[in-house]
């Protein structure tokens, strides 16, 4: 029953290779030149201003809250979409009307106007 989890194991062993050893690499190979400008917090080519904890317009937590929305449905239609033959007509038409009615959803977010950005 182990040997059937050897893929998946090799698997996470070449992605961390991937991810951690050209990470590590430039730490240990990379010059290292501090001066006044890499080392201050920002590094953006000006000075800070104004507070850091300032509010954000509700438009901002709406698009967020609209992509995670809609993002979503593509997590219902992989799995549909693998298992489309077996499920037949009746999954095919549940998903139409699941699709619709985010289809609806959408139209009416545009039209209040909610996916412009000023």
């Amino acid at each position: 029953m182990a040997e059937n989890y050897f893929p998946v194991l090799m698997f996470i062993v070449v992605g961390l290779a991937f991810g951690v050893v050209p990470i590590l690499a430039g730490w240990l190979l990379g010059p290292r030149r501090p001066d006044k400008e890499k080392t201050s917090p920002y590094e953006c080519g000006f000075d800070a201003f104004g507070d850091a904890r300032m509010k954000f317009d509700v438009r901002y937590y709406l698009v967020a809250i609209l992509f995670i929305l809609f993002d979503l449905e593509i997590a219902f239609l992989f799995p549909w979409a693998v298992v489309l033959e077996e499920i037949g007509l009746f999954g095919f038409v549940a998903m139409v009307i699941f699709l619709g009615i985010l289809v609806v959803g959408f139209i009416y977010e545009w039209v209040k106007g909610a996916l412009e950005w000023e």
